[in-house]
């Protein structure tokens, strides 16, 4: 067994499932220094039902963590696949991607409110990236600007969910592109949003690789935190990497860091779905 490699994996399965090194020991009943060493590769030959533990905890097979075939079962029917531009993994984003319309709460705001649906905006964005990365709580979001715009009951998320909708065709985009290549989500949002669009099946519940939400890392696009952590997770080089998005300034610091990149339409999903069909072509 190479303990070194072994560390590496369960330390990438720890953090794709989202888990800090105290939580997984909490879940799988380890004490923090065994975690520790085992992620150094500091213990030689740790033992099979610990690692089958952590798999478990982590939502990985043992076979994955150990880095070994899987014994007397069929082979997949297809593998991943390298498109012929170098893509291994796929990134989408969120608003504007896999869903729209988000923007129409705030006329809903204004109407509600009694206040121009362009100051409401303007206030939005002011403190947006604060809540998105975090720092900000949704309460605290909602009272910071209905205390700005000099009125009570200001609350996004009602707003939001009343007008989001799925993106057409996106579903198919994902199933087909899953079924060829490993897709994650990496997205701008405030906490729970994510979680609340797969159970409302805005965005389709299925096995993202990796999720990359702006509050749970502390850090929002274009920051270069967020692409780090995304990279990192993904396990793959810069250039297999797309990243799908609406907006440019994001899509321009994933190119700065070697990420291939395609914008999405919103207006017109059609032609951007069969743009990330032809980009994806092996």
């Amino acid at each position: 067994m190479n303990e070194r490699a072994l560390g590496k994996r369960l330390q990438l399965a720890r953090k794709r499932a989202g888990l800090t090194q105290q939580q997984l020991c909490q879940k799988a009943g380890l004490s923090y220094s065994t975690l520790a060493k085992i992620e150094r590769g500091a213990i030689r030959s740790p033992s099979v039902f610990t690692v089958a533990n952590i798999a478990t905890v982590t939502g990985t097979t043992l076979e994955d963590l150990l880095g070994v075939e899987q014994v007397n079962s069929p082979a997949p029917t297809s593998a991943k696949k390298r498109s012929k531009t170098g893509v291994r993994f796929v990134y989408f984003d969120v608003n504007g991607t896999l869903v729209r319309f988000y923007q129409r709460g705030f006329t809903d705001a204004s109407q509600e409110l009694g206040v121009p649906a362009d100051i409401i905006e303007t206030l939005f964005w002011r403190h947006n990236d604060t809540a998105c990365s975090g720092r900000m709580s949704l309460d605290e979001f909602n009272k910071t600007i209905s205390e700005e715009l000099g009125v009570k009951g200001f609350n996004w998320h009602k707003y939001y969910m009343d007008n989001v909708q799925a993106m057409p065709g996106m579903e198919e985009l994902l199933l087909w592109t899953a079924e060829h290549y490993e897709i994650g989500i990496l997205s701008n949002n405030a906490p729970g949003f994510i979680e609340e669009l797969k159970q409302k099946s805005l965005i389709p519940d299925m096995d993202f690789k990796v999720v990359v939400d702006s509050c749970k890392i502390g850090a929002v696009k274009p920051e270069a935190k967020i692409y780090e952590v995304a990279q990192e997770l993904a396990a793959m080089e810069p250039n297999e990497i797309m990243l799908v998005d609406d907006t440019r300034p994001f899509l321009t610091a994933a190119d700065r860091i070697g990420w291939q990149v395609l914008w999405f339409d919103e207006e017109n999903p059609e032609d951007s779905i069969t743009r990330i069909k032809q980009h994806l072509e092996f």
